[in-house]
């Protein structure tokens, strides 16, 4: 079942290191920033939980759990590209889908 977890911050592609002083080579400001909306409750009550530490992305839902890293070497220095790959990890390592689309953020669990 697909369900809305969150609208995207529109404030997120202004923390890009292109347009802040990040000096952290993932855009750990652009990261937290697009992360923070994600720790939501679902409408059945799951709590959902995003959070970085260092290059690590942990994704809680419910009792599921599944880290990602930023990998920066592998693909690239592009913040969005890491942290998509990253997301994407953690989800499968916790038994869900997740999705970007049309300025929102879907979990399939």
């Amino acid at each position: 079942m697909k369900t809305k977890l969150c609208d995207l911050n529109p404030a997120a592609p202004s923390r890009l290191p292109a347009h802040t002083d990040d000096k952290s080579g993932i855009g750990v400001h652009y990261i937290d920033a697009f992360i923070k909306p994600m720790n939501a409750r679902l409408p059945d009550g799951t709590a959902v939980k995003c959070k970085r530490r260092g290059l690590k992305i942990t994704l809680t839902v419910g009792a599921k759990k599944g880290e990602g890293l930023m990998r920066r070497l592998d693909l690239g220095p592009d913040p969005v590209v890491m942290l998509d790959a990253a997301l994407q990890e953690a989800a499968k390592a916790a038994g869900v889908e997740l999705s970007v689309e049309e300025g929102a953020v879907y979990l399939n669990a």
